[in-house]
């Protein structure tokens, strides 16, 4: 117990230097999609081992595994009694989105009445940080740690890990530990202590619509010429039907339904559906989405959810009255347990080719498919975290699902004999991650570190 009251103070006594250390962090462009320059990746990667050697790992090192972007593996294991612990986060972030729309430059971290701003900052710089914080504070008190620790920080996460089968592959021996702890999950809400059991899978593909070969005058072919525009506008909204059930053929055939004890354990979760739709930016005119005989929680994270996340065919700004020839969508269908990521895949890559409005020339590329993931949250390491994350957030933690992928999750688990995963709350239903506006809420991040430290000292025991 002293050595941990150390070790908190330590974590106090560094918090300026840990907030400045996210900061610098998070003013590298770490984009990892296609069309940004793969160095902002490489630099990141390159500060995220200087960080974890600054506080002291002995074992510092930037993998390369083909042409994936970096990763970072960190090192301690010093005593042979204790427990292995993997620590988990991710160092790439969503490409920033909208100029115009950030009130705040997206890299220049800025601070607004106890949140920080900027792309990344939240989606999960801020979780590579709350481990260096947490190991920082250890060394620094006690110059040794609870338990052994791994620590692994990708750098593809965010265009869904495509190389991370054959990575965890080829390190498998070299990763192995008892539990795996992530911090890239959400808190149910601000200062609610949160761990995640369960996550939504993602499969998406492009789909582009064709209908004449060049642009005509809207006027002179105007009829009889169709607009690619409105084809696949057409395509498109067949996804769902009235009720906001996804109309794909046999996609709910493999969805599994929660059971009695998830259903209370969700049915225990406090929802105030004014403060959901103010978080949500959603207007109170406007009804949710969705199956309407669910919950919103049981819609958010165990039902299959479609959405179209980008759209193009011409710019306003310059357009002309014009047959426009061609567009373009990107469209995502986030899958829950038992559905099979390469089935949904092709399901939904079918049901766009399939009967094109007035014969139009479609073309879908897929492009994801990462499976959900769930497990049962019992065991000596889910009790551990329940005690650390109260006793740092002075109130006791719940659990919850969430509808966004980690692909990390299922396969680390698996090949480690289904060692318990830990994720972590970090960010708040505000804090925008994907989106513009990209916020931490400082207060949480602090408390979550806090959480960490006691975590590790928790799990000390076998």
């Amino acid at each position: 117990m002293e050595e941990l009251a150390r070790a908190i103070q330590a974590l106090e006594a560094h918090q300026d230097e840990d907030l400045a250390a996210l900061v610098d962090l998070a003013r590298i462009p770490s984009v990892s999609a296609e069309g940004f320059d793969p160095q902002g990746v490489v630099r990141s990667a390159e500060r995220v081992a200087a960080l974890l050697r600054e506080v002291g790992l002995p074992v510092v090192e930037v993998l390369r595994h083909g042409d994936a972007p970096p990763y970072v593996f960190g090192e301690w294991r010093s005593s042979p009694d204790r427990p292995t612990v993997l620590l988990y986060a991710h160092h790439d972030v969503q490409p920033p989105g909208r100029d115009a729309a950030w009130r705040t430059p997206p890299f220049q971290p800025t601070l607004v009445e106890g949140r920080l701003f900027g792309r990344g900052v939240a989606d999960d710089k801020a979780g590579v940080l709350v481990h260096v914080a947490a190991l920082g504070a250890w060394l620094r008190s006690a110059g040794r740690l609870p338990v052994n620790v791994r620590v692994l920080v990708e750098g593809e996460e965010e265009v869904g890990s495509p190389h991370l089968a054959s990575f965890l592959h080829s390190q498998v021996d070299r990763l192995r530990s008892e539990v795996i702890c992530l911090t890239d999950t959400a808190n149910l809400d601000a200062g609610v202590p949160s761990l995640t059991y369960r996550l939504r899978g993602l499969v998406g593909a492009d789909v582009e619509v064709r209908t004449v070969d060049h642009p005509i005058h809207s006027g002179m072919w105007g009829g009889p010429a169709v607009d690619a525009p409105l084809v696949l506008a057409r395509v498109l909204a067949r996804l769902v039907d009235s009720r906001g059930r996804i109309a794909i053929p046999g996609l709910y055939d493999r969805v599994r339904e929660p059971d009695a004890g998830e259903r209370a354990r969700i049915a225990a979760l406090p929802f105030d559906e004014a403060r959901f739709r103010a978080q949500a930016g959603i207007p109170p005119a406007m009804a949710l989405g969705g199956e309407p005989d669910r919950g919103v929680y049981e819609r958010l994270w165990c039902r299959p959810a479609i959405a179209v996340t980008a759209l193009e065919a011409r710019d306003l700004l310059g357009s002309t009255n014009q047959i426009v020839e061609s567009a373009r969508a990107r469209v995502s269908l986030r899958i829950v347990p038992d559905m099979d990521p390469e089935t949904s895949l092709a399901a939904l890559c079918g049901f766009l080719e399939t009967d094109p409005p007035w014969g139009a020339h479609v073309v879908v590329r897929p492009h994801v498919a990462a499976p959900a993931w769930v497990t049962e949250p019992s065991g000596p390491a889910f009790r551990a975290a329940e005690r650390a994350l109260a006793a740092a957030f002075g109130r006791p933690a719940v659990y919850i699902g969430c509808g966004g992928t980690i692909p990390f999750v299922g396969p680390f688990a698996a090949a480690f004999d289904g060692a318990p995963c830990l994720l972590l709350g970090l960010e708040d239903p505000e804090c925008n991650a994907h989106g513009e506006n990209e916020g931490l809420l400082l207060e949480d991040w602090r408390r979550l570190a806090e959480g960490e430290v006691r975590l590790l000292a928790e799990l000390a025991p076998r």
